[in-house]
């Protein structure tokens, strides 16, 4: 996003009727309404594809290998 970017005064008229009453904002105006906002995000530094790390099968708790012991024994 650049310093200089404002809503426009047309723009922050539809946000402000939206406001009001929702269901009264046609398409066409929903959509100057997002293109808007989404210009004045600000943006996103692009970051290094990473691969998808593989997860590890998780130790089996003590607890749980003692009271399976306890049980077998019986």
């Amino acid at each position: 996003m650049a310093k200089d970017e404002k809503t426009s005064a047309a723009v922050a008229s539809i946000a402000s009727k939206a406001m009001k009453d929702p269901k009264s904002v046609s398409p066409a105006e929903i959509k100057k309404l997002a293109a808007s906002a989404l210009t004045q995000v600000a943006d996103k530094p692009k970051a290094a594809a990473k691969a998808p790390a593989k997860k590890a099968a998780a130790p089996a708790k003590p607890a749980a290998k003692a009271a399976a012991a306890k049980k077998a024994k019986k």
